[in-house]
């Protein structure tokens, strides 16, 4: 919004021309969702608070019992700091930062519907899994939809490490990114099971893809780098920059003993973030690189499951997802934390290298 107001101002007040600069717009987003943060961050607990929306603890797995109570939904001030940042630092005319924030929120009220009927209904799973894959499909089949039939969209999967071997799938690109879409979602939902767990690797996640986001819409870069150029990418970085200050503000209040937890609501929402960026920029397999935590996660659960069923009761871990496996090992609660953090900064400098090793 500040871009439309105040570029038009440039030529007479030379001071403005710093609007017209991505990199100025996306620090600015990172530290304008991060001072919200800290501003709404105890406002937005105590009405939690008022509203009873008490996280439930499983009887089953590690215990937990000292958390139950703690207020949950707490990715409302997530998305909230996330879209007013956003909002206000983009370039309003960003036809891939309006798709992204679009799918973000709905991933959002998505999991406000689910937590909120697990909260407020007595031993209920929220809605049905059935029920979500169907609506997280539809809403990420839109955003598929969307990029295919973008003006500069060409079909070719880029695959890291492999400069010139560029696939060309076609039309198979849009069920391969709605799966991929609602997998990310999912797999950061499983992963936040820990207090920080999920939030930490979303925000390097988040900051490597705002590296590769202004990268994707910078002609130089995209060239030098031999990544596909998409014009509208470098609008993406500010989204990535206001989901990293809104990351580290709520990490303010979820760092361990956590005062509020995310719940569907952030977890959900985030990870389809993640993945709509990934999509938009044409770096779907960067991401399950960087998010390696999040995709090892997810297959924990579903190897366990498929393990359990084929063997007839035995599991291969102690518990899915793998933190619990880990937590049921004896690891502390913080020691898993940090480490699957490690994990992530290592994958993230990985995928970075791969830009260079291609």
């Amino acid at each position: 919004m500040l871009y439309q107001l105040l570029v038009p101002l440039a030529d007479a007040y030379g001071a403005l021309n710093v609007f017209r600069y991505i990199t100025f717009r996306t620090a600015a987003a990172t530290l304008t969702a991060l001072f919200l943060s800290f501003l709404l961050g105890s406002s937005v607990i105590r009405w939690l608070q008022a509203l009873r929306v008490g996280q439930p603890i499983r009887e089953i797995g590690p215990d937990h019992k000292q958390k139950a109570g703690t207020p949950t939904m707490g990715g409302i001030l997530i998305l909230l700091v996330l879209s007013v940042s956003v909002l206000l630092w983009m370039d309003l005319a960003s036809r891939a930062t309006w798709i992204v924030l679009g799918l973000t929120l709905g991933y959002g009220a998505l999991g406000f519907v689910d937590d909120y009927r697990k909260v407020t209904r007595q031993n209920s799973d929220g809605i049905s899994a059935r029920a979500k894959l169907f609506w997280q499909g539809l809403l990420a089949l839109g955003v598929a939809v969307l990029i295919y039939t973008a003006p500069n969209f060409d079909g070719m999967l880029q695959v890291p490490f492999f400069k010139d071997f560029t696939p060309q799938i076609g039309l198979l690109y849009v069920p391969l990114a709605a799966l991929f879409i609602a997998f990310m979602s999912n797999a950061v939902n499983l992963t936040d099971g820990l207090d920080g767990l999920a939030i930490g690797p979303v925000m390097i996640s988040a900051a490597t893809f705002m590296v590769l986001a202004y990268a994707a819409g910078h002609a130089t870069f995209a060239d030098y780098l031999a990544i596909k150029r998409i014009p509208d990418a470098g609008e993406l970085a500010i989204f990535c920059g206001a989901l990293v200050g809104g990351g580290l503000g709520f990490l303010w209040f979820n760092a361990s003993p956590a005062q509020v937890f995310m719940g569907d609501v952030g977890a959900l929402a985030l990870g389809g973030a993640l993945a709509g960026v990934a999509v938009m920029i044409r770096q779907e397999i960067l991401l399950a690189v960087v998010g390696g935590i999040f995709v090892v996660e997810a297959l924990s659960v579903m190897i366990q499951v498929a393990y359990f069923r084929w063997s007839g009761g035995k599991r291969i871990f102690l518990m899915a997802p793998l933190h619990h496996h880990f937590e049921k090992a004896g690891w502390a609660e913080q020691k898993i934390v940090v480490r699957f953090w490690i994990v992530s900064i290592v994958l993230a400098l990985i995928a970075l290298s791969s830009l260079k090793l291609r």
